[in-house]
């Protein structure tokens, strides 16, 4: 058990028990859109906002007494929403992807905080100062601060020209330089990984994978969010190895250099959905129960 200072609050890790496995799960993730329509013409338009997390519901199959009073204990333990548990999707405990390490490392290989940025070609950023290095075809970029929103958000390099020259799979609107803007990797908002091994580490990340993101620079460090993986990882560099990941949902937080990516048996921090516990049982004595929980933000 341990404790999580929670502002005024300290939250307890109750150890979830492991058996015996769920019947049956739904995993579900949330996001806030906000949409208007025009009454005149029908046009939408949608903004994301930053909350987004995983909900999830399980029931375990019927229970014995002394199997029962397991979960019944962790479930009172919990104490409503106040509490916390590790969890993660009870289908996809096993990632596809292989590797010999429990984790990667994050790598911040690309962070300029304030640059020109000028769009030309419909695809290619130009920087106004060596940017781009340390990139290789199948970085990922996150770009924040020009005028135009189509030209913010995370973008896959497929060609480095130069140290200020780019290609990317995105389509962008052309602009002149804008001042003030950041380059980065592993920032809030981003939605791709730039990721570290030491030299004897190697393996896949495939698509469906989950990560566990960490704030720490241990594999018992606490998780502060649970990613997947939307398409295969690249290898962008060897010995050691590094990699690049389109991750859903973006990364609510920074992700510090060297801090712990889970692979290994990812989990998210979770909690109750409410503040009410129950079970049922039969004339057997057999026990049915079963609980909504949301990943903690």
């Amino acid at each position: 058990m341990v404790r999580l200072d929670e502002g005024c609050q300290v939250a307890r890790i109750i150890t979830m028990p492991t058996t015996p496995n769920f019947t049956s799960s739904e995993f579900t993730l949330y996001r806030a859109i906000g949409q208007t329509a025009s009454p005149f013409t029908g046009k939408q338009k949608t903004q994301e906002f930053d909350a987004v997390f995983w909900q999830a519901t399980v029931s375990l199959p019927p229970l014995n007494r002394t199997q029962a009073v397991e979960w019944q204990s962790f479930l009172l333990q919990l104490k409503g929403t106040t509490n916390q548990f590790l969890f993660a999707d009870p289908d996809a405990l096993t990632n596809q992807g292989t590797f010999n390490t429990t984790h990667l490392l994050g790598d911040k290989r690309i962070n300029n905080t304030s640059v020109a940025l000028t769009v030309t070609n419909g695809n290619t950023f130009t920087a106004g100062a060596s940017t781009f290095g340390s990139a290789v075809a199948g970085d990922f970029i996150h770009v924040t601060g020009m005028a135009n929103d189509e030209n913010n958000g995370t973008h896959k390099i497929t060609t480095v020209t130069s140290a200020t020259v780019v290609v990317v799979d995105s389509v962008l609107t052309n602009v002149s330089s804008t001042s003030g803007c950041k380059v980065q990797q592993n920032v809030k908002g981003a939605s791709a990984l730039s990721l570290d091994t030491t030299s004897s580490f190697t393996g896949t990340i495939k698509k469906g994978d989950y990560l566990g993101i960490t704030a720490g620079t241990a594999t018992t460090a606490n998780p502060v969010q649970l990613v997947m993986a939307v398409e295969d990882a690249t290898l962008t560099d060897a010995s050691p190895d590094k990699y690049s990941v389109r991750i859903e949902p973006k990364l609510r937080s920074d992700l510090a250099d060297n801090n712990f990516v889970i692979f290994q048996n990812p989990k998210g921090m979770f909690r109750l959905l409410d503040n009410t516990v129950n079970w049922n049982a039969d004339l057997r004595s057999l026990y049915s129960i079963g609980f909504g929980c949301v990943e903690v933000v």
